[in-house]
């Protein structure tokens, strides 16, 4: 368990401790947590991996009362267009035809492989988290930001309410959208009649919070086996972004 009063502390990963930190978190949460596997999944190291990783920036989340080496507790893996380019392409391309936002002449920014260690959901930890993303985004010009959102488990019936209630209620703009692509790609058609406060309650906090920011959601989802997951493309375009929403985007508390 953490610190009754944990102390946070944001900041960008500098060298391979870092980067082993954040993917031991990754590995915790999306293998251990969630059954997730895949050729980057290294159970002798407890590491989650992939090749993405050494072209990416890596936002850490620490608790700087845990013992050092152990004190990372949150991560977000940013990828801009020209770190895109060195990988050969961003994360969500595999999933996702991002040819409107990539020829939309907006700065964009890849948010990918967020998490949190389970001690600290529900508390301020993903608040400061976001902070110290609000200020690697003041600072870099990103004005679209994006990436996959993930429902766990892969059962398209059980997901079929919460899917239909985002196409219907929070579906992209036509100009500014990404569609699912593949053999793993799924339509959702979007229909009246959904209860709302169960379909709520199916999606995921982090969606949600995304929602509450004025985020939007692309056309179709992607079944992700390997990682035991259902995606979606959420795309938050921050022009859009609420006054309210953008004040607590960015206030640390």
């Amino acid at each position: 368990m953490p610190d009754p009063t944990p102390e946070f502390s944001v900041r960008v990963a500098t060298d391979p401790a870092d980067l082993i930190a954040a993917q031991r978190l990754r590995y915790q949460v999306f293998v251990d947590e969630l059954g997730g596997q895949g050729a980057g999944v290294d159970h002798e190291t407890s590491c989650e991996t992939d090749h993405f990783d050494p072209h990416a920036t890596h936002l850490l989340l620490e608790d700087v009362t845990r013992a050092e080496g152990d004190r990372v507790v949150g991560v977000y893996r940013l990828m801009d267009q020209t770190q895109a380019a060195a990988a050969g392409r961003f994360y969500c391309a595999n999933e996702f035809d991002l040819h409107l936002l990539e020829t939309s002449g907006r700065q964009l920014l890849e948010l990918g492989r967020s998490c949190l260690h389970p001690d600290y959901r529900g508390g301020t930890g993903m608040m400061h988290l976001w902070a110290g993303l609000s200020d690697f985004i003041t600072h870099h010009g990103a004005e679209v930001l994006f990436g996959v959102a993930s429902f766990h488990g892969t059962d398209q019936a059980a997901l079929a309410d919460p899917l239909a209630f985002l196409a219907s209620k929070h579906a992209a703009p036509a100009d500014l959208t990404a569609r699912a692509i593949g053999p793993n790609a799924i339509a959702i058609t979007p229909r009246d009649g959904i209860d709302r406060k169960a379909a709520l309650r199916a999606i995921p906090a982090l969606i949600k919070a995304y929602l509450r920011m004025g985020g939007t959601i692309g056309d179709g989802a992607y079944v992700d086996r390997a990682f035991n997951t259902t995606d979606v493309c959420l795309i938050l375009d921050t022009a859009q972004m609420t006054a309210r929403a953008a004040a607590l985007y960015g206030s640390g508390q």
